[in-house]
C-alpha cells in the first residue's frame, strides 16, 4: 500500500478532516513522518473540529476567518518568497496619458518563512510582497488577474488606487484556473496598497496577497539616485516565534489581533545579507513603505538616519521634513527620501521595538568610507 492510499484509508475510517489534514501537514511535512507531532495534530483538531466548524464565529461580511486544509505535495515549493526591494519599475516621463497593461498571477506556494521554518503563502506572481505596479496620473491601466489552477481558494485583488466599487475585486474574482481582466483610470497621484478582497479578506491579505501600485504625479517625482520597495505585513502561525517545520496558519491568532511574525517583505532576514538595500555614500535615495496591516500600525525609523523629506499617508501635497519616525496605518502607505552622508549598516524597522524579535527590521547597507566629523569616539574614552 502506497503512502498515499494509506492517507486516504486513515482519512476515510477515522480522522475527521481537520486532524487528517494538520496530521498530514505536521507528519508528512518536507521531512518526513515526525510522530512527536501526534500531540500537536490532536490539539490542533480540538481547536478546529471537523470541517464542518472549523469556521470562526464572525460578524463581519463573507466567510469567517478558518483554518486551511491543504494537501502539502499538491503545493509548489519556491526557494524565495522575499520580494527583492530594488525591483521598482521606472516608466519615463509623458506629457500626456498612456494605456498600460498588467497581468498577475495568483499562486499559492510553500517557502521559507524563518530560519527552519515553513509556511504556505498566498502570492502575486510567487513573491510577498506582489510585484510593484507603477502607473502616471490619467493613465488608463488595463489589469488581468490570473489563478493558479493548484489554488485552494477564489483570489481577486482590489487596488486603492481604484475609483469605484470595491476597487475592482468583485470585477477580478477567479477560481482556480480561470482569469479576469478589469480596467480603470488613476485619478489620484499617490502610492496605494493592492490586496485580495475575497473573503476572508484579512486571511487573503495575511497569508501575501498584497502589493504596492505607485501612481506617479504629472509632473513626475524629485530627482534621486535609487528608489526602494517594502512592505511590511504579519504572518499568524499555529507555533510560536521560532518554532521549526511547517506551520499552519492560526486564524484564531489573526482573530485575536495577535501575530506571531511581522515582517518587511514577506519573512524574517528578507531584507539582510545579499538581500539589503544597497546604496552609496553621498546618494539620496527614495523608500515606498506599505504596511499591509491586517491588525498594526507601522512605525517606520531607520537607526541613525533622518528622513529628510515624508510624504505622509504617500499624499503628494504635503512633505514634511527632518523626522525621525513616521507612522503608517495598515492598508496605507507612506513615501520617504533621504541623503546619506555617512557609510555602514543602518537598520530599517518597525520601531514599536519589540517587533524585531517578531522579524520587522532589515538592513540598508551604504557603502564609502566614514566621516569623523558626523560620529566617531573620544580617544581616551576607553580601557
Amino acid at each position: 500500500m502506497t503512502i498515499s492510499e494509506f492517507l486516504k484509508l486513515l482519512r476515510s475510517v477515522w480522522f475527521p478532516v481537520g486532524a487528517f489534514t494538520v496530521l498530514f501537514h505536521l507528519a508528512f511535512g518536507a521531512t518526513g513522518w515526525a510522530s512527536a507531532n501526534l500531540l500537536n495534530v490532536m490539539n490542533v483538531s480540538a481547536t478546529f473540529g471537523t470541517a464542518s466548524s472549523q469556521h470562526l464565529m464572525s460578524v463581519g461580511p463573507g466567510e469567517g476567518p478558518h483554518f486551511h486544509p491543504v494537501e502539502l505535495d499538491r503545493m509548489s515549493r519556491i526557494p524565495e518568497v522575499a520580494k527583492d526591494a530594488s525591483e521598482v519599475p521606472q516608466i519615463p516621463v509623458r506629457k500626456t496619458p498612456s494605456r498600460i497593461q498588467y497581468h498577475l498571477k495568483v499562486q499559492e506556494v510553500i517557502a521559507t518563512l524563518a530560519d527552519g521554518t515553513e509556511y504556505l503563502y498566498w502570492t502575486y506572481d510567487r513573491t510577498v510582497p506582489g510585484p510593484m505596479l507603477r502607473a502616471r496620473v490619467g493613465d488608463t491601466i488595463e489589469l488581468t488577474l490570473e489563478n493558479h489552477r493548484t489554488s485552494t481558494h477564489d483570489h481577486s485583488i482590489d487596488l486603492h488606487a481604484v475609483t469605484g466599487p470595491g476597487g475592482g475585486g468583485a470585477l477580478t474574482a477567479v477560481k482556480p484556473g480561470e482569469k479576469k481582466t478589469m480596467v480603470f483610470k488613476a485619478l489620484h497621484a499617490g502610492v496605494f496598497i493592492y490586496h485580495c478582497a475575497t473573503p476572508n479578506v484579512p486571511t487573503h491579505i495575511t497569508n501575501g496577497l498584497y502589493g504596492l501600485i505607485v501612481i506617479d504625479p504629472e509632473e513626475g517625482w524629485p530627482a534621486v539616485d535609487r528608489e526602494f520597495y517594502v512592505v511590511q505585513g504579519e504572518v499568524y502561525t499555529q507555533g510560536g516565534v521560532g518554532q521549526k517545520g511547517f506551520q499552519p496558519f492560526a486564524p484564531d491568532k489573526m482573530m485575536a489581533e495577535n501575530p506571531v511574525y511581522i515582517v518587511l517583505n514577506g519573512r524574517v532576514k528578507a531584507l539582510t545579507g545579499e538581500r539589503a538595500l544597497q546604496a552609496r555614500q553621498g546618494e539620496t535615495i527614495r523608500i515606498f513603505f506599505g504596511n499591509a496591516g491586517v491588525s498594526r500600525i507601522a512605525s517606520f525609523h531607520i537607526i541613525g538616519e533622518i528622513f529628510d523629506k515624508v510624504y505622509p499617508e504617500a499624499a503628494l501635497n504635503r512633505v514634511n521634513t527632518s523626522v525621525q519616525t513616521t507612522l503608517v496605518p495598515a492598508g496605507g502607505a507612506t513615501v520617504v527620501e533621504l541623503k546619506l552622508e555617512n557609510s555602514g549598516d543602518y537598520i530599517l524597522l518597525d520601531h514599536a521595538i519589540s517587533r524585531i524579535d517578531r522579524g520587522a527590521y532589515g538592513v540598508l547597507s551604504v557603502s564609502g568610507d566614514p566621516v569623523p566629523e558626523l560620529l566617531s569616539g573620544k580617544k581616551g574614552s576607553g580601557k
